[in-house]
């Protein structure tokens, strides 16, 4: 059987897909990739079912082996990429030979990078998909040196494309478009014109769960507690802080604290690849 073994990891890497949706109502989030867009192209390149499992790289630093011959792709954050010591490039198919070390340096401009193999990576599903949940301890494990993937049957459609044009994912300043939220009016009327008058700083403390992001408080008109509800990926939830967290694919699904925004699904996978240290600028999609 064809797989790939595991040498090195990075920050995090872990096995994705497009998620568990539909299932909130048992307490179980989407989760699937960050930037689903981009495993969406690692697939297409290859001829892939959409869905198909791929790898999701924080910050590059994977190192992988091929065991029989694959054909990969890179997408999304652009890596330096390597082939047994031959330099690669991002968003078209590439032969990795078995036996043959696949390396990724850090990207120069994004936060997450997909590799995508011929025939999905082809663990087992969880509750109908093969995605890491790390908020929920859910599908396979955060991948680890020794990991070992199986890869699935090729498709039988070959790939017909060489090279993708996408530009690489912003490094200045990230505009997001955003909704009002389920609690604009536990807000003061100037909070939502705050949050979208300024730009906010995406913090360190940020990961699949979500962003918190530093800027302009937020202030509230009601102090009370708010029973948990459920929450969405894209919302601004927003702690007595006033600093404002922006729920990513692995978010809680329910939340006590109330919601001034919500960004738009198709800019997820944008929000997705912001750094910290980045900054975001909020725009109200009327």
């Amino acid at each position: 059987m064809k797989s790939l073994e595991v040498l090195e990891t990075g920050p995090l890497a872990t096995v994705q897909d497009l998620g568990r949706p539909g299932q909130a109502a048992l307490g179980v989030g989407r989760s699937g990739a960050a930037d689903a867009a981009s495993l969406r192209l690692g697939n297409r390149l290859l001829r892939n079912d959409d869905d198909s499992a791929g790898i999701e790289v924080t910050y590059g630093g994977l190192a992988v082996r091929a065991h029989g011959d694959l054909l990969v792709a890179l997408t999304g954050a652009r890596c330096p990429a390597t082939v047994a010591g031959r330099c690669v490039g991002s968003n078209s198919p590439v032969l990795l030979p078995d036996g043959a070390e696949l390396r990724l340096g850090a990207p120069a401009t994004g936060l997450r990078t997909y590799l995508t193999v011929r025939g999905g990576v082809d663990v087992a599903p969880v509750l109908g998909s093969r995605s890491t949940d790390v908020l929920a301890g859910l599908g396979p494990e955060v991948l680890a040196p020794g990991s070992e993937l199986p890869v699935g049957p090729c498709p039988r459609r070959q790939p017909t494309v060489d090279l993708a044009p996408v530009p690489d994912p912003p490094s200045g300043e990230v505009q997001l478009r955003v909704v009002r939220g389920p609690r604009a009016d536990w807000f003061t009327d100037e909070a939502f014109d705050r949050l979208t008058a300024a730009p906010y700083e995406v913090t360190n403390e940020s990961d699949r769960v979500g962003m918190r992001l530093r800027g302009a408080a937020l202030e509230r008109v009601r102090s009370e507690e708010l029973p948990s509800e459920g929450m969405v990926p894209g919302a601004l939830q927003v702690p007595p802080t006033g600093q404002p967290t922006l729920f990513l694919v692995d978010h809680p699904v329910t939340g006590g604290y109330p919601v001034l925004g919500v960004v738009v699904t198709t800019d997820l996978g944008r929000a997705a690849q912001v750094r910290p240290g980045q900054t975001i600028h909020f725009k109200e999609m009327r």
